[in-house]
């Protein structure tokens, strides 16, 4: 019988976020950016100590695990910039596992840690040509706007600033 489980990670084991980004991002941005940009970003955004720094600062790594195999992940920082906001920065299911509900389950690690805070929406921010545009609106985020961000080395991120409501109790 499969057993799902989401972890929360320490610091000690982001190589387990850096090894499973290693696996999907080739897959989900092979059609959208260069096979440079991809290594660009991985490495700029993945790097051991960038995910130290960010987890000391408050961003918060969850790990979908099936019989102790990562399939996805998703990383959030509450009250994003000081605001009664949660922002997922990242959330990606190995291509194997995807449509299998995994994605959802750390939607909903997003939304228990939002509502236990008390925050008023989750923003996110979705490259406008992945195909994770029509999960968000299935989840029922909308698009606020469109960003585009120049990250360096002639690269740019061509995102949908996507946004969902959440009720207070």
């Amino acid at each position: 019988m499969s057993r799902i489980l989401i972890e929360k990670l320490s610091e000690d084991r982001v190589e387990i976020v850096q090894d499973l980004a290693s696996k999907i991002w080739p897959d989900t941005f092979r059609t959208i950016l260069s096979p440079e940009q991809i290594r660009y970003m991985l490495n700029w955004m993945y790097d051991h100590d960038t995910l130290k720094k960010q987890m000391l600062a408050g961003h918060q790594f969850f790990v979908c695990f099936e019989n102790g195999t990562p399939l996805g992940f998703i990383g959030v920082e509450p009250f994003h910039p000081d605001t009664q906001k949660i922002k997922i920065h990242k959330l990606y299911v190995l291509p194997e596992s995807q449509g299998k509900g995994i994605g959802k389950l750390l939607f909903e690690k997003a939304k228990e840690l939002a509502s236990l805070l008390k925050l008023t929406s989750i923003v996110l921010n979705v490259n406008r040509f992945n195909n994770a545009v029509d999960f968000y609106k299935h989840l029922g985020f909308t698009v606020a706007y469109e960003e585009d961000i120049d990250i360096g080395n002639g690269y740019w991120m061509e995102d949908y600033v996507m946004s969902y409501p959440l009720k207070l109790e």
